[in-house]
């Protein structure tokens, strides 16, 4: 079937066949007066029909290029059978299916041979595949909100509220294939369906593996292996790094739990061939993980008119440069490009981190009363050390609620909805007297120790307003059996003081004069990652929940601090 808009047409259910004969079906967008045109391809197991893919095909192919939305294997349109994102890349067809994709959109008679990648979160999951594989016809590559490995995302902590929701979601096309009546058959109506009634249902089953089975359909088995196994990388995209032999564009956001998308940013840089290292680029924009089109009116926030662009004109312009040589200014810039917040302007950089880095000291410090937003925890450039320390209580029954999007996606959010809670210590800043640029990797060492054989650190760098308004920034978790890495657990003595080297999401912040920098530091953040039941045993078959009584130490033996990369 053929359709036309705005003097674009689209060929729908256009035919691949991969080498094992499954037919994986696509749309075209092109415009038929055009000569043939560089091919821009999008693999997606999220429906090619949706709006969005649409809209943005639509959008490139005005822009000069033919674009193909695929269907991925087993998903919509296309045969064969499903298999999900979050098991090993060699136990898919997706790294031959995406080769077989690239070598057929390169013979499309809309094709002038050259073939390029888009697409964003999953569809950049494929592309990564595909880069794996090295189609001859794959000229340059886009990636967006895709990790370097899975452990950067998750922390090797399940991530309750979006892992349930998305296998929900998944499973209403699979439901639909198999022809059951036993739960939604659109993604549209399983996202209403889990917001309006499942959600409050699901995320508080226990234990985890025992979530009735026509709440997942056949997609059951893939979650129970993913729920057993978080502590395990399935993506390990670095493996690809020395394979590319091309340039790539990569886009993400601050609140895009971005920790991989730069790494993966990195390793091109030093592992790809070297003709390209200086063709690659990172853009980090005031955006989350969902946004596309992209706005610089984000929660509570307006970050003002240069943050606003599109997806398919961030698309449009990089491969006006990559694959058709057009002098553009991308060439003229520097190859990351970040945009500060609170300064809501652009600047770009040769490397990252950024070369004149200074990685800073902030000690945690109090009275022994750091709880609750009116607490009395300082954060202090100069070490400021207490033998009093901090205590809570963590109780999973009643956890520490994430703040955060609908769709159990981070967004920034006002924080004061939690600020009276108890089992939450609140570190922060005098009132800045400077300004103070901060940008790069994050860290906290956190000394800390608990009665319970295994419990959770979860903590949240924010930005404190002159009028009081509190936005988190950043984030990280650590469950304390992966203290000294996912491959080795380590469970607590009771009462021993530890060393947490906890990771958080990178940051671009100002922070201006009379504003201040406040680090959270509590046991849970609820849906956005699973409860600890501080038991020590497997946490999706465990029912028992038991309260953990948590110790924050800030002495000259045990100084717990803040690492923050400073630019002067």
């Amino acid at each position: 079937m053929t359709t036309s808009t705005s003097a674009i047409t689209i060929i729908r259910d256009a035919e691949c066949t991969t080498r094992d004969g499954t037919i994986l079906r696509a749309d075209i967008y092109h415009n038929p007066d055009s000569d043939p045109q560089p091919v821009l391809v999008c693999r997606t197991p999220y429906n090619k029909l949706l709006p969005r893919y649409q809209e943005h095909a639509t959008d490139i192919a005005k822009g000069g290029y033919t674009v193909v939305v695929q269907d991925m294997r087993g998903r919509y349109a296309s045969d064969g059978e499903y298999f999900w994102m979050w098991r090993d890349k060699h136990e898919t067809t997706d790294i031959q299916d995406g080769y077989d994709t690239i070598e057929w959109a390169a013979k499309l008679p809309q094709s002038d041979g050259r073939v390029g990648t888009w697409g964003h979160s999953n569809a950049s999951w494929a592309i990564w595949m595909i880069l794996h594989s090295n189609p001859p016809s794959l000229t340059a590559a886009l990636a967006s909100g895709i990790s370097m490995n899975m452990l950067d995302i998750t922390f090797g902590v399940w991530e309750t509220g979006r892992r349930l929701e998305w296998t929900y979601m998944m499973a209403a096309d699979v439901r639909r294939r198999e022809g059951r009546t036993d739960g939604p058959l659109t993604p549209e109506e399983a996202t209403f369906r889990w917001n309006a009634v499942e959600r409050s249902k699901y995320i508080w089953w226990l234990p985890l593996e025992d979530i009735p089975e026509q709440v997942f359909a056949s997609l059951t088995d893939q979650y129970q292996t993913f729920l057993r196994n978080t502590q395990q990388d399935f993506m390990r995209f670095d493996e690809a790094h020395a394979k590319v032999e091309i340039p790539i564009m990569q886009i993400t956001g601050w609140w895009d739990r971005l920790i991989g998308t730069i790494d993966n940013y990195e390793g091109l840089i030093t592992n790809s061939n070297p003709k390209h290292r200086d063709q690659h680029r990172l853009i980090v924009g005031p955006w989350g993980h969902d946004a596309t089109n992209y706005t610089g009116n984000v929660g509570p926030i307006d970050y003002g008119p240069e943050a606003e662009t599109t997806y398919a004109d961030l698309i449009v312009r990089w491969y006006d440069y990559a694959l058709k040589g057009i002098d553009n200014g991308t060439a003229d810039e520097k190859p990351v490009q970040l945009f500060i917040l609170n300064r809501n302007e652009w600047i770009g950089a040769d490397a990252w981190p950024l070369p004149a880095t200074q990685y800073t000291d902030l000690y945690l410090s109090s009275s022994g009363s750091a709880n609750t937003a009116n607490g009395d925890g300082l954060l202090t450039f100069d070490q400021n050390p207490s033998a009093v320390s901090d205590e809570f209580d963590y109780d999973p029954r009643d956890p520490v609620m994430s703040l955060m999007h609908q769709n159990s996606q981070s967004i920034p959010m006002d924080q004061a909805p939690n600020d009276h809670r108890q089992d939450i210590l609140v570190y922060e800043t005098e009132l800045m007297t400077e300004d103070l640029d901060v940008i790069g990797p994050v860290r906290l060492k956190l000394w800390a120790a608990t009665d319970a054989p295994e419990t959770d650190f979860a903590v949240k760098l924010a930005i404190v307003h002159e009028d009081g308004l509190c936005v988190n920034l950043t984030y990280g978790i650590m469950r304390s059996r992966y203290r000294d890495g996912y491959d080795r657990l380590a469970f607590t003595e009771p009462g021993v003081p530890y060393e947490y080297d906890i990771k958080l999401n990178p940051i671009g912040c100002r922070f201006q004069k009379g504003q201040r920098i406040r680090l959270y530091v509590t046991s849970s953040d609820f849906p956005n990652f699973d409860r600890n039941h501080n038991t020590g045993k497997d946490y999706w078959s465990d029912t028992e929940l038991r309260v953990a009584h948590q110790t924050i130490y800030h002495t000259n033996e045990m100084p717990s601090r803040l690492i923050l990369p400073i630019i002067p």
